[in-house]
């Protein structure tokens, strides 16, 4: 009896064909092979003149999706269904998630079998792990298919319906999403704070101070017996002191003066407090956490952490990437508990195995936490890997095995000193016990050198003691804007609101990135002047698509619909053709949107001239500023690397003097006598 197996992948069909028996043949699909038709140009002919047509969506039957096979996949299916003629059974072994149990069913949808066809599934691609699927098959889960599949439409309906009003309104195009959308606003809010801001200045001092010939620092926290204020107590909107703060703040001037008055004063310990701290290790990684911590400690964006972490799995490295599940099956534990006592030794195994349970609603607790692959696990040194690969699997191999180490104890210790009318204070941390440490810290790359960052050792301090004073500085500070969106922050942020699923993140923060919404600069997202633009329309219009909390919400009825708590039918009637519908609200609004407007950015502080009238709008090929004064209208591009919080007037000054008079001659070619600029 022959068998049929079908896998998304070349690769992961190669790695499965090696611990099947030779009557079984393992074929790619290569992905999906039915969707939504991606343009209009593969909507079959006779649906091309329905007013639904574009959508790929029938909103006036049920919601019935248009399903086609893309063009690039139809050799694909031809040879399908030309293996399925030789075979006696069907196995469909795609992903054991939503994507994978739809691709399984639009499968069966397209090649009609005429022989019994299983469902295999199974998280890890390892002879044990397969031999049990193929033991274990069951049939496709009707409802998991029908949750993706309302996402699917969901997300359909939101991209393209309201795109249309940005391509006619803002830019051809544009592209809005259901979570795309709310996370280029998140971006965009952040910028905004950091236009708001105002710099705050103020000055403490530092002491470098000796006590039995062992020196340590220590800094001025009170003067007088109030708080010395730090940039903590500032209000970012004025740059000053915020109202209610009972704080001394130092200029350059004061701070001078204060330390001319305590050089060569009697230096006393008036107390010293010791705290014993315990850490336990992270949780083995999830999609979410293993994006944020590959872009903390790799610098990888999370598309890359996500096709590395594919590659990982579909060559039987590591288990299934696409999961919310922090749990860790017996066989798992065991093997990081061997690892640990092999490496380490039994003092640093935790004393009793640790289990993990997920706390996320949609989480799909079928699958394990990411973890290496099997019931041994291979050290870094033994996978044969290199590049990505191999930094990707020694991290998910570190986390996996720290999750089964003994807490670290620590010792925290405070050392208040007094020096006339002056408090200082001096934090110690020494490690008592690394623990977890050893194998595991988060965002370092080396566990040893981090464990010496990590202590701070101060000389042996009791009250009473008179510490000798080798020098005081004066130091400046300035308080710093709210700190951009990384990648890792982002997809942090997009978790812990409840907004889409991290299975897809990366694919989300790639669309912003490529469509033009956000660079990538030092490993921030910056948001571009396109992004406020478009998020300044959807706020004033459609604010509703655009509020973290209603996103949140559909998150959680789309998760609801996949457990059967809530029906697909009557949610996406609502959504769409309700009375504060996405379809209802574009026929009220779309008139209403003037494009000159909505083509104009509004960003505070840039009016500041009173001669000249400035315009910051996006056309064509970017943004750009009209001004006008008493002789007309000037228009310039703005460069393409000045971010929105970065454009003030004095840049705005700049830009449409260098378009007026030209670029600013530097001097003279000392051979050819013209003019360099």
């Amino acid at each position: 009896m022959s068998t049929l197996v079908i896998v998304e992948s070349p690769t992961k069909a190669r790695t499965i064909r090696n611990y099947l028996p030779s009557d079984y043949r393992v074929e790619a699909s290569m992905g999906h092979v039915r969707d939504l038709p991606p343009s209009a140009d593969e909507i079959p002919e006779k649906y091309k003149g329905e007013k639904w047509a574009h959508l790929g969506v029938n909103v006036d039957s049920n919601f019935e999706p248009l399903y086609v096979v893309p063009k690039d996949k139809k050799k694909t299916v031809k040879e399908l269904k030309d293996a399925l003629k030789e075979a006696d059974e069907l196995v469909l072994a795609t992903d054991e998630d939503r994507e994978g149990e739809s691709i399984s069913w639009h499968l069966l949808q397209l090649l009609k079998p005429k022989v019994p066809t299983k469902r295999m599934v199974f998280h890890e691609i390892t002879p044990e792990a397969i031999r049990k699927a193929i033991e274990n098959c069951r049939n496709i889960d009707e409802q998991l298919v029908r949750a993706q599949e309302t996402r699917r439409i969901l997300d359909r309906l939101y991209g393209y319906t309201l795109s249309p009003v940005l391509w006619k309104k803002i830019a051809w195009g544009l592209s809005a999403g259901r979570v795309q959308s709310v996370a280029v606003r998140l971006l965009v809010n952040r910028e905004r704070q950091r236009r708001a801001f105002k710099q705050g200045g103020y000055w403490d001092l530092k002491a470098s101070l000796e006590q039995a010939k062992k020196p340590f620092e220590s800094k001025l926290v009170t003067l007088g017996g109030t708080k010395v204020a730090t940039g903590s107590d500032f209000d970012e909107n004025t740059g000053k002191i915020a109202e209610g703060r009972n704080v001394v703040l130092l200029d350059e001037a004061q701070a001078e003066a204060l330390k001319e008055r305590l050089q060569d004063k009697p230096w006393i310990v008036s107390n010293v407090e010791e705290r014993a701290v315990k850490r336990k290790p992270s949780p083995p990684f999830t999609t979410s956490t293993l994006q944020q911590e590959s872009n903390r400690k790799l610098r990888m964006g999370a598309r890359q952490t996500m096709r590395t972490a594919q590659s990982l799995y579909e060559q039987g490295f590591i288990t299934y990437m696409r999961t919310d599940s922090v749990h860790l099956s017996d066989e798992a534990i065991a093997a990081a508990r061997n690892c640990v006592e092999k490496m380490y030794g039994p003092e640093y195994l935790s004393p009793q195995p640790r289990q993990y349970t997920t706390k996320s609603k949609g989480a799909q607790e079928a699958h394990e936490a990411i973890r290496p692959a099997g019931k041994t696990f291979r050290t870094p040194q033994e996978t044969g890997l290199n590049g990505q690969e191999l930094a990707l699997y020694d991290l998910i191999w570190k986390r996996t095995v720290a999750c089964q180490m003994a807490d670290s104890r620590q010792t925290h210790i405070t050392v208040n000193l007094q020096v006339e009318d002056a408090g200082f204070r001096s934090n110690g941390k020494r490690i008592d016990f690394p623990g977890f440490l050893r194998a595991y810290v988060e965002g370092s790359d080396d566990p040893e050198a981090a464990l010496e960052d990590q202590e701070v050792l101060l000389p042996p301090l009791k009250q009473g003691d008179h510490p000798n004073c080798k020098e005081i500085e004066v130091v400046g500070h300035e308080t710093q804007p709210p700190a951009r969106f990384t990648e890792a922050s982002l997809v942090k942020t997009l978790e812990s609101e409840g907004i889409g699923r991290p299975s897809t993140y990366a694919t989300v923060i790639g669309t912003i990135v490529d469509r033009g919404y956000a660079k990538l600069q030092n490993n921030a997202l910056v948001p571009t002047f396109t992004a406020f633009g478009v998020t300044s329309l959807l706020e004033k219009h459609f604010p509703e698509f655009v509020d973290v909390k209603f996103t949140a919400r559909m998150e959680r009825t789309l998760d609801d619909i996949s457990t059967g708590e809530a029906q697909w039918l009557p949610y996406l009637r609502e959504f769409y053709s309700g009375e504060s519908g996405l379809d209802t609200q574009i026929k009220e609004q779309e008139e209403h949107i003037d494009p000159k407007l909505a083509r104009t950015i509004e960003l505070d502080n840039l009016d500041e001239e009173p001669e000249m009238t400035y315009r910051i709008c996006i056309g064509k090929f970017g943004a750009y500023i009209e001004a006008e004064n008493g002789e007309g209208v000037v228009k310039a591009s703005i460069p393409e690397d000045l971010t929105p919080s970065d454009l003030d007037p004095e840049q705005v000054e700049k830009i449409l003097k260098q378009k007026t008079e030209g670029p600013e001659e530097l001097g003279i070619h000392p051979e050819e006598d013209k003019p360099i600029y």
